[in-house]
């Protein structure tokens, strides 16, 4: 951690604190052969968040983006119209918070704290203000995607998830845009990973319209929401889907992929728009022994 946090000045106004921290934490622990290993395990710290000196909530992260988490976070459950409500976020670990001061009187705010949904998010993520606001208004125009790409942004991400590999126990969240990971985050939550994004997202000014969003966790409620919130038509998951992310999905628009691993996906909604270009071997193999067979019955038939 930095000794004092440096703040600087963002596109659009908006200062920031740098206090992120390391991931991981290194141990010790003893193997199944009674052995005692040097390891690292992922950092779980506790930060409280206050908007305008009001108490909001406390999060569970790794604490590496503490700036872009408070920041997704408070646009993601619509507690802030938008960043350029937003003047600072100051993090300051010893005392466990992060102050978020605004230009103005944030309007409605007790309202939208006294709506609270509790989701299935890990940790039991919160979701304020009424999670449903603003969906019926979306309609998302999913693009044309083809099979390869599934597969080589798949490759690509096996590149990233380098806390997992190193500590285990935390989930990852990847911006894509074709092949490229534009913003990888790895947290304790998969909320935590997508507020961060949707943070980085709102700095950047980057749009998500030819985007592919891609999470190691489970495509729920509130991943479509804040996914179609972000505007990217696509969802993609190595964990499998809920039954109301699948609802919310076919309602917005959002093409929604999981079980995504190796050569394997499940296309629950918006299937009529993946161009099926890398059929693998062995099912492309049955096909052919199909038709074979078919073609050898008719023979038979015909003599």
């Amino acid at each position: 951690m930095n000794p004092k946090a440096t703040i600087s000045t963002l596109p659009p106004s908006i200062r920031l604190s740098d206090e992120g921290l390391d991931a991981a934490v290194a141990t010790v622990a003893t193997n199944e052969y009674g052995e005692q290993k040097p390891v690292y395990i992922a950092a779980e710290r506790a930060l409280t968040i206050y908007l305008d000196r009001r108490e909001i909530v406390t999060v569970m992260t790794l604490g590496t983006q503490p700036e872009l988490l408070t920041l997704g976070w408070l646009i993601n459950q619509r507690l802030v119209p938008d960043i350029s409500a937003i003047k600072s976020i100051r993090v300051n670990w010893e005392t466990e918070s992060v102050a978020v001061t605004t230009h103005g009187a944030i309007e409605g705010l007790e309202e939208k704290l006294g709506k609270k949904t509790v989701t299935t998010g890990c940790g039991q993520g919160a979701m304020y203000g009424d999670m449903m606001a603003g969906i019926h208004k979306i309609n998302m125009q999913a693009p044309r995607l083809d099979q390869s790409l599934i597969y080589a942004v798949l490759k690509s991400l096996n590149e990233h998830n380098d806390i997992y590999r190193q500590a285990g126990a935390v989930h990852g969240c990847a911006l894509c845009k074709g092949t490229h990971i534009l913003r990888f985050v790895e947290d304790v939550g998969r909320h935590n990973a997508v507020d961060a994004i949707a943070g980085y997202m709102q700095l950047k000014q980057i749009t998500g319209e030819d985007k592919i969003f891609y999470t190691t966790g489970r495509l729920t409620s509130e991943m479509v929401i804040k996914v179609a919130q972000m505007g990217i038509p696509v969802l993609l998951s190595r964990s499998g889907a809920t039954h109301m992310g699948l609802i919310l999905a076919r309602r917005v628009g959002v093409t929604l992929i999981s079980r995504a691993k190796g050569r394997h996906f499940l296309v629950y909604t918006g299937a009529d728009k993946i161009n099926y270009d890398a059929i693998p071997v062995s099912k492309m193999h049955d096909r052919s022994e199909t038709s074979s067979s078919k073609r050898t019955s008719s023979h038979g038939n015909a003599a």
